[in-house]
C-alpha cells in the first residue's frame, strides 16, 4: 500500500557518467527471455551486420537510469550511419518492430521488456566543426561531450546541457532544456534514418517542430545526426554559467538514486513539481518507487522498485493531483516495452 518514506537520497548520475555506469555491466550474460520472437536466422543476419553491436535477450535495465525493465529481443547498437540503415532495412524486410533508444536518462521499460529489435545509439557518436560556429554531432554523443567540444573552441550556445544528462538523439526528440536553453535554440536540421527501408531524411529547423519537451520529429525514424549553430563566447563565461547551473541542480535535485529526471511536463503557467508537493505527495511510495522528498517531480527508484512499481506510483500521483488541482500531469518520461 502507498505510504510515506523517510529513504535517504543523494547523486544522481548525469553526463558521461550514465555511459560509465552502464558499460561496468555492459558484456554481463543475457537473462531468460521466454518471449523473444526472434528466430535463429534472424539473429544471425543481425550478427552478419553487427557483430560484437549486437547483443540478444538483454536486460535493458543494464541500459537506463531509472535501473528497470526487462530484455530486449534484440540490442542493436551500430557505430555507423550505414549500420542504422542496414539494421532498419533487416528489420523491415523481417516485420519486427524497431524501438530505439539513446542514453535512457528519460527512459521507462516495462518490467517484460521489449519485442524486435532495440536499436540504441551509444556507439553513434562524432563531433566536426563544418564552419567555425557549426558542429556536426551524430545522435549517440552524449550532451556532456558536446558542452567539452563547444567549450574548448569557445563557443556557446550549449550551456544548458550541464543540466541536461543522456545523449543528442533523445535530446532532440524531447527538445530537452532548462531554464537557460533547449536544443531548439542552436538546432539548424536534424537528418533522420526511416525504420521502414533506411531512408536518410533532412529536415531544417521549421520542419523539426520543435517546442517545450517535444518536436515533429516522427518515430517512425531514427534521429541520427544535427547541425548546431553556436556563437563565439570566451570560455570563462561559458564555464561560469554551466557552473551556476550545475550548483543550482545540485542543491535541488536528490542524489544516490536511480532517476530519471522529472517525470512529469510542467504544465502551462505552472510547476509539475509544486503541484505535487501542494498536493502532500512527497515520500509516497509502492515498494522502492518514491516520490522523491527532495524534488516531488522526480519519482525515482531506491532500490529494487519495477517498472510496475513505478507506474502504478505514476498512476496515484496523477490522479491526486487532478483530484486536489484539476490538473492532469503528462508524463515527460518515455514508456516502452510490454
Amino acid at each position: 500500500m502507498p505510504g510515506s518514506s523517510t529513504t535517504p537520497v543523494g547523486e544522481v548520475l548525469i553526463g558521461d557518467e550514465i555511459e560509465a555506469a552502464a558499460e561496468a555491466e555492459r558484456g554481463a550474460a543475457p537473462v531468460p527471455n521466454p518471449h523473444t520472437i526472434l528466430d535463429d536466422d534472424t539473429r544471425d543476419e543481425l550478427r552478419a551486420a553487427l557483430g560484437p553491436r549486437v547483443r540478444f535477450d538483454e536486460p535493458l535495465r543494464r541500459h537506463t537510469t531509472l535501473k528497470m525493465g526487462g530484455p530486449a529481443d534484440a540490442l542493436a547498437e551500430p557505430a555507423t550511419i550505414e549500420e542504422v540503415v542496414a539494421v532498419c532495412r533487416i528489420a523491415a524486410a523481417r516485420e519486427l518492430a524497431v524501438t530505439v533508444i539513446g542514453g535512457g536518462s528519460n527512459l521507462l521499460v516495462r518490467d517484460r521488456g521489449v519485442r524486435g529489435v532495440v536499436l540504441g545509439t551509444r556507439n553513434l557518436r562524432g563531433l566536426e566543426l563544418l564552419t567555425p560556429t557549426t558542429v556536426r554531432v551524430l545522435a549517440g554523443t552524449s550532451t556532456g561531450k558536446v558542452l567539452a567540444f563547444a567549450t574548448k573552441q569557445d563557443l556557446g550556445g550549449v550551456e544548458f546541457l550541464g543540466g541536461v544528462p543522456g545523449s543528442v538523439g533523445g535530446g532532440l526528440i524531447m527538445n530537452a532544456g532548462t531554464y537557460v536553453g533547449e536544443f531548439t535554440n542552436v538546432t539548424t536540421a536534424v537528418e533522420s534514418v526511416r525504420l521502414a527501408d533506411g531512408a536518410i531524411i533532412r529536415r531544417d529547423h521549421a520542419a523539426c517542430g520543435f517546442r517545450y519537451r517535444a518536436s515533429d520529429l516522427p518515430p517512425t525514424e531514427i534521429v541520427v545526426a544535427a547541425e548546431l549553430a553556436l556563437k563565439p563566447r570566451p570560455r570563462a563565461d561559458i564555464e561560469a554559467d554551466v557552473k551556476a547551473l550545475r550548483q543550482r541542480r545540485a542543491e535541488r535535485e536528490p542524489k544516490k538514486v536511480s532517476s530519471a529526471g522529472s517525470i512529469f511536463k510542467n504544465p502551462p503557467g505552472d510547476f509539475a513539481g509544486r503541484l505535487i508537493e501542494t498536493a502532500g505527495l512527497k515520500g509516497l511510495h509502492i515498494g522502492d518507487a518514491v516520490c522523491s522528498p527532495v524534488h516531488a517531480n522526480w519519482l525515482v527508484n531506491v532500490g529494487s522498485a519495477t517498472a510496475a512499481d513505478l507506474l502504478a506510483l505514476i498512476a496515484l500521483v496523477r490522479l491526486r493531483v487532478q483530484r486536489a488541482h484539476g490538473v492532469l500531469l503528462d508524463l515527460e518520461v518515455k514508456v516502452i516495452g510490454e
